[in-house]
């Protein structure tokens, strides 16, 4: 079965071809084909990088909406010199990521109207994704129109969320509106759990764990016995961790102070919270970590703030998770700083020795992926695993074409 996974995001798609055959490995297979598509840098252009097996293409093309980039890269699917498919046809099933799937949905599903049309009502709650989403369904369900589409949500790992952990201490008549708390990044939460607990060699029902998923987003999940019970995004992805451009949860008082004695409207802090915040807002110099790091080392000061404000929302929000477990077994670094950033492991580590967190310092500064990197006697495991959003789409895909009982 060729599994075709797409990714999309506010200004990336990715896009990656897998085989499984008779049995779902737990592991990842190795992609048959994989491409990245980004656009915003130049007004008009997406830059796309494919690879397939030892051959890798880059390109640019235009486009007039980010939209209009699905095409020209499934073109690079089944033409071109890094093409892995004779055409559409070869195509079992394509997963589709949607960040917001709200109330209505709790597990994967398969994509008809009535499903595009839920997905539609949530487009307010995730304006930078959702209506993406959907418009690369569409483009998808017109280009490889004999292969189901499949939606998996990354909310739906989180709808195990006890109600006290969902309901915010507002009107409750907000709650039955529909603002609660919903959480994301729910595909790389339910792969890292499941990913951790075969890499200790322990059985996910009895391990309390709390997954990283720190990328440019950032989100912790409590996973007590295989099942999200909390996290730390909300009603939106701007709640809980600093991020890369985001803020992270701050005191309300402050965008109503703003309003009333500033003069801000409700795009100008959109744009300032979720654009212009975070390590950026902070370093004033960059949004990425790894420039952060380095400019930090050089000496400058801002830099070094904004990675000491990190840390300390992180080891506190890490500390509420562990809370919410009633104890912890092992913590999991997955995405982009989780996984490359040796400094802020150890730094994080470092501060929470208080649980019985004891870092080998040696195996944390290898980087190797998918390793304890504990010292042996360390009472909390810490695992670091690369991210698979993408492997997990291609597991609820076939999940969904075999009948297979959920695994969350």
């Amino acid at each position: 079965m060729k599994i075709l996974a797409l990714n999309g995001g506010s200004s990336t798609l990715k896009a990656m071809l897998r085989e499984v055959r008779e049995a779902l490995p737990s592991v990842p297979a190795p992609p048959l084909w994989e491409a990245q598509a980004e656009w915003g840098r130049r007004p008009g252009k997406a830059r796309i990088r494919v690879r397939s097996g030892a051959v890798q293409t880059e390109s640019e093309v235009d486009i007039e909406t980010p939209a209009a980039v699905l095409e020209p890269v499934l073109d690079l699917l089944w033409s071109g010199p890094a093409k892995a498919a004779a055409g559409p046809a070869e195509i079992a099933v394509v997963g589709h990521r949607v960040v917001h799937g709200g109330h209505a949905f709790t597990r994967t599903v398969r994509i008809g109207k009535a499903v595009k049309d839920e997905i539609r009502k949530y487009v307010d709650f995730a304006p930078e994704h959702n209506r993406l989403e959907l418009e690369a369904i569409e483009v998808a369900e017109r280009l490889i129109p004999e292969a189901p589409q499949i939606a998996v949500f990354d909310t739906a790992f989180h709808t195990t969320l006890p109600l006290h952990a969902r309901v915010y201490p507002v009107p409750y008549e907000w709650f039955e509106k529909g603002v609660a708390r919903y959480g994301f990044h729910g595909i790389s939460h339910q792969y890292a759990s499941r990913r951790a607990a075969e890499i200790l060699g322990r059985a996910p029902d009895a391990l309390r764990l709390v997954t990283c998923h720190l990328g440019n987003g950032a989100s912790l999940a409590a996973v007590r016995a295989g099942k999200s019970v909390d996290t730390t995004m909300g009603f939106t992805p701007l709640e809980g961790l600093m991020m890369g451009t985001r803020s992270g949860s701050i005191d309300p008082g402050i965008p109503i102070y703003l309003v009333r004695h500033r003069g801000y409207g409700a795009d100008q802090l959109d744009r300032a919270l979720n654009k212009e915040s975070g390590l950026k807002g902070v370093s004033g110099i960059s949004s990425d970590m790894r420039e952060i790091v380095t400019a930090m080392q050089a000496g400058h000061a801002r830099a070094a703030l904004a990675f000491d404000v990190y840390v300390y929302r992180l080891v506190s929000a890490i500390a509420a998770m562990t809370a919410s477990l009633g104890g912890l077994d092992a913590l999991v670094f997955t995405a982009g700083i989780g996984e490359n950033c040796a400094p802020l492991r150890e730094q994080t580590c470092r501060r929470l020795s208080y649980l019985g967190v004891d870092l080998d310092a040696d195996k944390n500064a290898a980087g190797a992926m998918d390793t304890d990197i504990a010292l042996p006697g360390s009472s909390v495991r810490v695992v670091v695993l690369h991210a698979e959003e993408d492997w997990e789409i291609a597991r609820e895909c076939w999940r969904v074409m075999t009948g297979a009982e959920p695994t969350y």
